[in-house]
Parts: C-alpha cells; structure tokens; sequence
C-alpha cells in the first residue's frame, strides 16, 4: 500500500551545504524553526513551482494528523493546529484523501513548517509529493526533473539536493497486515452487533489523534453512517456505562487514558487525560449520564472490531492500519477461507448439544451432528475425540456471524450408493428399535451398520407381537431413498424370498 517512488525527489532546505560537519550533520547558524517571515515564504513559493512544473493544481491530503496529548514541536501549539478557515466543515474537513487547491495545500505546508500541530502528507498518485519533516526540511517529489523550479528555489536562497527518495514515503507498519474494510460484511456485522448489545459506540478517527464518538442503535446506524468522515478508521466499542461512579473507577493510578461521557443532552465528549488531571475530569462528569475509560497504550483495552472506511466505490485507498483486535483476525482469517475448501483442525469441544468445535488455525470452526458421518451413531464421541486432529470440508463462511461451519462427512466416501446397489437382497440383522408404525433393523454387521424401517404393513403377522429389540429379523431391503437417506425393508417379502411357509 506504499506509495510508489517518484524518479526525482529533492530535499530543499535553507541550510547551506557548505556548513555540515564530517558527520553530515548542520552546523551552521540557521534556527530549526520557522522566521515566519521572508524564509518561510521563500519554502512555500518552492513547492508552488514544483508543482506548476509538474503541473499540478491540487493535492490530496494523506494520513493526516493533529496534535495529541504531548506537543513534541519546537514552537508554541497553536489553537486549531493551523487549520483556522482552511476547511469549511471544520476539522473533520482535514481527512484522508481529501483534495485541496494549491493554495490551501501552502497553507498546509506553512502550518506544518511551523509545527502548529496538523501533519499530512501533500500527494498527487504518480506525479508530485509535498513533505515536512522536522527542523524545516522539505522534501518535494515529482514525476519531472523540474528544472525551472530548481533555479527559481534557488534563486530564492534555498537549497535544493536530489535524494533517491523521501525520509517520508509512506511506509506501512506491518505490510502483511491486511486491513478490514468498512464494507457490506462489517455493516451487517455492524447491525448484528447493535442488535445483541441493543447500543455501541462507534469511534469515528478522521485523523491521527482526531477522532469523534456516536452513540449507535438500531434506529440511528444509517444517520451516523452517513455522515462519516470518508477513509475514516472506525471502531466499535461496548456501550458505555450509566453507572457513572463504575466507570470512573476503571481509572488507571497513572497512565494515559481517554474518558468518554454523554450529557444529559446525548452530546458525546472525549478528553485525554493523564492520572494529573484525573480529578477534573472525575468533576465534569458529575451530571454525566454515561461514561467510559479506554487506555491509550496499545494493546491494553481493545475495541469489538475495527475497520476502515473504502471510497464510495469499494476500494479501500486509505492506508491506515489499525490494531487487530480478535474479530478482525478472524475476519481476516475467514478472508482466506472459500465454500468446498478441506482444512485440517484439531477437536477442541464437544458441547453437550453435540456441536463438535474444531480449531483451524486459531479459528473455531464447528461441525453439526448430521455432518459428522454419513453412518448413524449415538453421540459425537463415537466418531470424534477432544484433541484428534481432523480433515473436513468448509460448507460455508457467514463473514457477518463469524462462523464456519464444516463437514467431516464430505470428506469421506458416500456409502449410500451402495447401499442402494443392494435393493433385493435378504438379509439378518438385530433389531434396533421397536415403534407404533414398525421397528427399525440393521442391515450390517457393525456397530455404526445402516438401519432401515420394517413397518408394520410388511411384518410377518406371527412376529409382530413378539418381536424384541435384539432379536435377529430376517428382512429384505425393498427400497433406498439416497434424497432423504431412509431404507425400507420387508419381513413379508424376505420370508416369501427365501420360501418358507407364513403361518
């Protein structure tokens, strides 16, 4: 999900060469920030001709961020991270993909030069990046070699130095990672969820560090959803607590964690705080009517599931990642899986419903009793045993329930059909079972034989009243149903079969 590099990526800076140490590093008089002034514009009208040289005239934001808890910039925060009347929509404008003019995007670069707390990447797929790094670097990429802007940068007291490519590429945490998208699958998973908890929360981050909170229930899904930031990170969380005093004591005795509240209006608020400022938030919850903690550090509280939000048309060009919680590695597992795939596992459960449940690689997976084997049985343990390794075949994959149902009886050979090569034949066996309508016999010597139905109609009327289950019945086997798996059989006919007289 890298961005591809471009052929000519230069580094323009305002210290001199000239003044690097033998480390490489700058040891010259120019301050690491910005002058506000006559410099700072010098840095904007370079990317201004960059981009006129690669024709270029507007750009999209990628992965953007806002200040967090802790301000790292050698400057002074600034109220509204520099984004003052650059979006109309307000902040929630500053998203992922969203498509600036050139000149919102050299204001972009100013705030950022200035380290007033917003951050993104400035791109043009295939043509024309816009990097700031720390300490006033710029690094600016293009498709052109862009000859002009180089002399005009340098004309404007700059220093421009080709690199083979930008310290700032994007580069993804964990290029394996294969996120889930905010598609059908997860609404439907989405709407489910609603309805098992009645209420969730649904955390909206439109930017790292920026995030806004919705309260979700069946009524409100389609609203919330609708009004999403576009390639937002979405995750969903337990509904929070009305039990106010309960959730504030989830408080950590130090440690960075996130308070959410709801007001006696349904407004949702979120804060960060740290075990310093406790105490005040403990306070502006008092007419709270529902509150929640979740810890920052990762891996510590996670929500039920996560995902990203595509564009409108399916693809997901966002190039968050976020952290995996056990839903979405399943989700990301049943990705793998396909209807008519065999997969070995090893017996996990047999529950006393006599659902068996098998591990597929760190997933459950579960087999019902009718797909264990095509042969009758009692119960699931005289076919399988807890911590047998097993060959099945997957019947389906339910992305919205998370559930795989297998066959391990797919995986073996019907002997149904040959049991219906043997219509005709006479045969002696146990039987099994006495009912209103008939008695059941078994046509094979084994323990799990087929069984089929003698019924009354077709009883010897001298066997009818004493017949005892045990006792061998010499029947003949009329009929196989392979539809719906049922032998008919006949006392009668096999007594008529073998000649002996009825009485």
């Amino acid at each position: 999900m890298g961005s591809d590099v471009l052929p000519y990526v230069y580094q323009v800076t305002k210290y001199n060469p000239a003044d690097r140490d033998q480390n490489g590093h700058y040891a010259g008089t120019e301050p690491a920030t910005s002058d506000h002034g006559p410099l700072e514009a010098a840095y904007l009208q370079a990317v201004a001709a960059f981009a006129e040289d690669t024709s270029v005239d507007q750009l999209a934001i990628r992965e953007p961020q806002l200040g967090g808890f802790a301000h790292f910039g050698l400057e002074p925060p600034v109220d509204g991270y520099g984004l003052a009347d650059l979006f109309p929509a307000g902040p929630a404008g500053f998203h992922d993909g969203a498509l600036v003019p050139i000149g919102v995007g050299l204001e972009l670069v100013r705030a950022m030069l200035r380290d007033n707390g917003a951050w993104c990447r400035l791109e043009v797929e295939g043509a024309f990046t816009v990097h700031v790094g720390w300490d006033q670097y710029l690094y600016l990429g293009s498709s052109q070699p862009c000859e002009a802007a180089l002399t005009r940068t340098r004309a404007l007291g700059l220093f421009p130095e080709q690199l083979e490519r930008s310290p700032y590429d994007f580069a993804p945490d964990d290029p394996a990672y294969v996120q889930r998208p905010a598609d059908a699958d997860f609404w439907a998973r989405l709407h489910w969820t609603v309805s098992a908890h009645r209420a969730v929360f649904l955390e909206e981050v439109f930017a790292a560090n920026a995030s806004r909170w919705h309260r979700l229930t069946r009524d409100t899904i389609e609203t919330v959803r609708s009004k999403l930031a576009p390639r937002s990170q979405l995750a969903v969380w337990p509904d929070l607590l009305t039990d106010v005093d309960t959730a504030m004591a989830a408080l950590p005795d130090e440690g960075l964690v996130e308070v959410i509240w709801e007001d006696q209006d349904g407004q949702i608020t979120s804060t960060v705080v740290d075990e310093t400022q406790f105490e005040a938030v403990a306070s502006q919850l008092a007419s709270a009517r529902a509150a929640g903690v979740v810890s920052m550090y990762a891996g510590k509280d996670l929500p039920l599931f996560t995902a990203v939000l595509p564009d409108s048309d399916g693809v997901l060009r966002a190039r968050w990642q976020t952290e995996p919680t056990p839903s979405d590695r399943d989700w990301a597992f049943l990705k793998t899986l396909r209807r008519g795939q065999v997969v070995t596992g090893t017996v996990t459960t047999i529950a006393s419903f006599g659902v068996t449940f098998v591990d597929i690689g760190g997933f459950t997976a579960m087999i019902n009793i009718p797909e264990l084997s095509w042969r009758p049985f009692n119960h699931p343990s005289d076919v399988v045993s807890v911590g047998q390794e097993i060959t099945a075949e997957v019947l389906d994959v339910d992305m919205i329930w998370e559930r795989v149902p297998l066959s391990l009886r797919a995986v073996q050979e019907d002997p149904w059909p040959q049991v219906a090569q043997r219509i005709g034949q006479v045969v002696t066996g146990p039987v099994t079972k006495i009912l209103p309508f008939g008695v059941f016999v078994r046509i094979e010597d084994r323990e799990d034989g087929f069984q089929g139905l003698v019924h009354t109609t077709e009883l010897d009327e001298s066997s009818e009243d004493v017949v005892e289950v045990g006792d061998a019945l010499t029947v003949k086997i009329i009929d196989v149903d392979l539809a719906r798996r049922r032998i008919a059989l006949s006392h009668v006919q096999a007594l008529a079969t073998e000649g002996q007289p009825r009485d």
